[in-house]
Protein backbone atom coordinates (compact mmCIF):
# COMPACT_ATOMS: atom_id res chain seq x y z
CA UNK A 1 0.00 0.00 0.00
CA UNK A 2 1.43 3.37 -0.95
CA UNK A 3 1.99 6.25 1.43
CA UNK A 4 -0.62 8.23 -0.49
CA UNK A 5 -3.38 5.71 0.29
CA UNK A 6 -2.26 4.85 3.82
CA UNK A 7 -4.11 6.70 6.59
CA UNK A 8 -1.70 8.60 8.85
CA UNK A 9 -3.01 8.85 12.41
CA UNK A 10 -2.03 10.91 15.44
CA UNK A 11 0.07 9.02 17.97
CA UNK A 12 2.28 9.68 20.97
CA UNK A 13 5.02 7.45 22.29
CA UNK A 14 3.74 5.06 24.93
CA UNK A 15 6.80 5.99 26.97
CA UNK A 16 5.56 9.61 27.14
CA UNK A 17 2.18 8.44 28.45
CA UNK A 18 3.98 6.43 31.14
CA UNK A 19 6.03 9.48 32.09
CA UNK A 20 2.82 11.46 32.64
CA UNK A 21 1.60 8.75 35.03
CA UNK A 22 0.64 5.22 34.06
CA UNK A 23 -2.83 3.94 34.90
CA UNK A 24 -4.98 0.98 33.87
CA UNK A 25 -8.68 1.64 33.29
CA UNK A 26 -10.18 5.11 33.76
CA UNK A 27 -8.57 8.32 35.00
CA UNK A 28 -10.48 11.59 35.55
CA UNK A 29 -7.34 13.75 35.87
CA UNK A 30 -7.33 14.99 32.28
CA UNK A 31 -5.27 18.11 33.02
CA UNK A 32 -2.41 15.89 34.20
CA UNK A 33 -2.06 14.40 30.72
CA UNK A 34 -3.56 16.39 27.88
CA UNK A 35 -1.31 19.45 27.84
CA UNK A 36 1.63 17.12 27.28
CA UNK A 37 0.01 14.47 25.11
CA UNK A 38 -1.66 16.95 22.74
CA UNK A 39 1.40 19.21 22.44
CA UNK A 40 2.21 19.18 18.74
CA UNK A 41 5.88 18.77 19.63
CA UNK A 42 4.99 15.36 21.07
CA UNK A 43 2.51 14.06 18.50
CA UNK A 44 3.34 12.29 15.27
CA UNK A 45 1.30 11.08 12.29
CA UNK A 46 2.25 7.53 11.36
CA UNK A 47 0.66 4.82 9.17
CA UNK A 48 -2.38 3.38 10.93
CA UNK A 49 -1.79 -0.17 9.70
CA UNK A 50 1.64 -0.14 11.38
CA UNK A 51 0.38 1.51 14.57
CA UNK A 52 -2.34 -1.11 15.10
CA UNK A 53 0.40 -3.64 15.90
CA UNK A 54 2.97 -1.41 17.65
CA UNK A 55 2.46 -0.97 21.42
CA UNK A 56 5.37 1.47 21.44
CA UNK A 57 2.83 4.11 20.38
CA UNK A 58 -0.62 5.12 21.58
CA UNK A 59 -3.18 6.32 19.02
CA UNK A 60 -5.16 9.19 20.57
CA UNK A 61 -8.91 8.62 20.19
CA UNK A 62 -11.72 11.01 21.16
CA UNK A 63 -14.47 8.89 22.74
CA UNK A 64 -17.70 10.88 22.93
CA UNK A 65 -20.60 9.76 25.13
CA UNK A 66 -24.06 11.32 24.74
CA UNK A 67 -26.37 11.59 27.75
CA UNK A 68 -29.93 12.89 28.00
CA UNK A 69 -31.92 13.37 31.19
CA UNK A 70 -35.67 13.14 30.58
CA UNK A 71 -38.44 15.21 32.20
CA UNK A 72 -38.70 12.70 35.03
CA UNK A 73 -34.99 13.08 35.81
CA UNK A 74 -34.05 9.68 34.38
CA UNK A 75 -30.69 9.56 32.53
CA UNK A 76 -30.46 7.93 29.13
CA UNK A 77 -27.28 7.18 27.17
CA UNK A 78 -26.83 6.89 23.40
CA UNK A 79 -25.73 3.38 22.42
CA UNK A 80 -25.27 1.48 19.18
CA UNK A 81 -23.86 -1.72 17.73
CA UNK A 82 -20.76 -1.68 15.54
CA UNK A 83 -21.61 -3.04 12.09
CA UNK A 84 -19.62 -5.53 10.06
CA UNK A 85 -18.13 -2.76 7.94
CA UNK A 86 -16.61 -0.89 10.88
CA UNK A 87 -12.99 0.19 10.70
CA UNK A 88 -11.74 -1.82 13.70
CA UNK A 89 -12.39 -5.50 12.97
CA UNK A 90 -11.67 -6.49 16.57
CA UNK A 91 -14.68 -4.45 17.78
CA UNK A 92 -17.28 -5.47 15.20
CA UNK A 93 -20.68 -6.64 16.47
CA UNK A 94 -19.94 -5.15 19.90
CA UNK A 95 -22.25 -2.63 21.54
CA UNK A 96 -20.76 0.77 22.31
CA UNK A 97 -21.59 4.11 23.92
CA UNK A 98 -18.60 5.92 22.40
CA UNK A 99 -18.55 7.90 19.16
CA UNK A 100 -15.25 9.02 17.71
CA UNK A 101 -12.21 7.88 15.82
CA UNK A 102 -8.65 8.58 14.83
CA UNK A 103 -7.16 12.03 14.42
CA UNK A 104 -5.76 12.12 10.91
CA UNK A 105 -2.89 13.92 9.25
CA UNK A 106 -5.67 15.68 7.31
CA UNK A 107 -6.39 17.55 10.56
CA UNK A 108 -2.76 18.52 11.16
CA UNK A 109 -2.95 21.88 9.38
CA UNK A 110 -5.12 23.32 12.17
CA UNK A 111 -3.83 24.97 15.35
CA UNK A 112 -5.91 22.41 17.29
CA UNK A 113 -5.79 19.22 15.21
CA UNK A 114 -7.31 17.13 17.98
CA UNK A 115 -10.41 19.35 18.25
CA UNK A 116 -10.74 19.52 14.47
CA UNK A 117 -10.37 15.76 14.15
CA UNK A 118 -12.96 15.11 16.84
CA UNK A 119 -15.46 17.40 15.10
CA UNK A 120 -14.76 15.74 11.75
CA UNK A 121 -15.30 12.26 13.20
CA UNK A 122 -18.58 13.29 14.85
CA UNK A 123 -19.81 14.93 11.64
CA UNK A 124 -18.99 11.77 9.69
CA UNK A 125 -20.65 9.35 12.08
CA UNK A 126 -23.72 11.04 13.59
CA UNK A 127 -26.22 13.89 13.28
CA UNK A 128 -26.67 15.94 16.45
CA UNK A 129 -30.08 17.62 16.16
CA UNK A 130 -30.22 19.24 19.58
CA UNK A 131 -28.34 21.83 21.66
CA UNK A 132 -25.75 20.37 24.00
CA UNK A 133 -22.96 21.12 26.42
CA UNK A 134 -19.73 19.17 26.39
CA UNK A 135 -17.02 18.51 28.97
CA UNK A 136 -13.90 16.43 29.31
CA UNK A 137 -14.63 13.46 31.54
CA UNK A 138 -11.39 11.46 31.64
CA UNK A 139 -9.06 9.11 29.83
CA UNK A 140 -9.19 5.37 29.14
CA UNK A 141 -6.18 3.07 29.01
CA UNK A 142 -6.64 -0.66 28.75
CA UNK A 143 -3.48 -2.69 28.25
CA UNK A 144 -5.25 -5.98 28.90
CA UNK A 145 -6.20 -6.56 25.25
CA UNK A 146 -4.58 -6.02 21.86
CA UNK A 147 -6.84 -3.12 20.85
CA UNK A 148 -6.28 -1.25 24.09
CA UNK A 149 -2.51 -1.66 24.02
CA UNK A 150 -2.23 0.64 21.01
CA UNK A 151 -4.95 3.21 21.83
CA UNK A 152 -5.58 5.87 24.47
CA UNK A 153 -9.12 7.20 24.79
CA UNK A 154 -9.98 10.78 25.65
CA UNK A 155 -13.54 10.76 27.01
CA UNK A 156 -15.95 13.62 26.30
CA UNK A 157 -19.41 13.72 27.88
CA UNK A 158 -22.07 15.46 25.78
CA UNK A 159 -25.18 16.50 27.71
CA UNK A 160 -27.94 16.91 25.11
CA UNK A 161 -31.21 18.79 25.66
CA UNK A 162 -33.25 16.34 23.56
CA UNK A 163 -32.58 12.69 22.64
CA UNK A 164 -32.04 13.68 19.04
CA UNK A 165 -28.80 12.02 17.94
CA UNK A 166 -28.92 9.81 14.85
CA UNK A 167 -26.51 7.57 12.98
CA UNK A 168 -25.09 8.83 9.71
CA UNK A 169 -23.20 5.63 8.88
CA UNK A 170 -24.40 2.11 8.12
CA UNK A 171 -21.67 0.79 10.45
CA UNK A 172 -23.52 2.39 13.40
CA UNK A 173 -26.50 0.09 13.86
CA UNK A 174 -29.42 -0.05 16.28
CA UNK A 175 -28.57 3.43 17.53
CA UNK A 176 -30.60 5.32 20.11
CA UNK A 177 -30.93 6.48 23.68
CA UNK A 178 -31.48 3.74 26.26
CA UNK A 179 -32.25 4.21 29.97
CA UNK A 180 -29.01 4.11 31.93
CA UNK A 181 -30.49 1.62 34.40
CA UNK A 182 -31.15 -0.78 31.52
CA UNK A 183 -27.62 -0.40 30.18
CA UNK A 184 -25.97 -0.88 33.57
CA UNK A 185 -28.05 -4.00 34.22
CA UNK A 186 -26.66 -5.68 31.10
CA UNK A 187 -23.08 -4.67 30.31
CA UNK A 188 -22.38 -7.99 28.58
CA UNK A 189 -21.81 -7.44 24.87
CA UNK A 190 -20.35 -3.95 25.22
CA UNK A 191 -16.81 -3.25 24.07
CA UNK A 192 -14.26 -2.92 26.87
CA UNK A 193 -13.90 0.87 26.67
CA UNK A 194 -17.66 1.27 27.06
CA UNK A 195 -17.69 -1.00 30.10
CA UNK A 196 -14.84 1.00 31.65
CA UNK A 197 -16.58 4.33 31.03
CA UNK A 198 -20.01 3.20 32.15
CA UNK A 199 -18.80 1.73 35.44
CA UNK A 200 -16.44 4.67 36.12
CA UNK A 201 -18.84 7.50 35.23
CA UNK A 202 -22.20 6.02 36.21
CA UNK A 203 -21.52 2.95 38.38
Amino acid sequence: MSIVTTEQVMVVKTELFHECGYFQGFCSETEKYLETLLDQNNTQYLPRNNMEADPGFKQLIPYCIFQHVDAAGQPHVFQYKRGKGGGEARLRAKKSVGIGGHISSLDAHDDSPYELGMKRELDEEIIIGTPYTQKLAGLINDDENDVGKVHLGIVHLFLVEQPNVKSRETEIEDAGFVPLTEIMADLEGFETWSKICLTSLFG
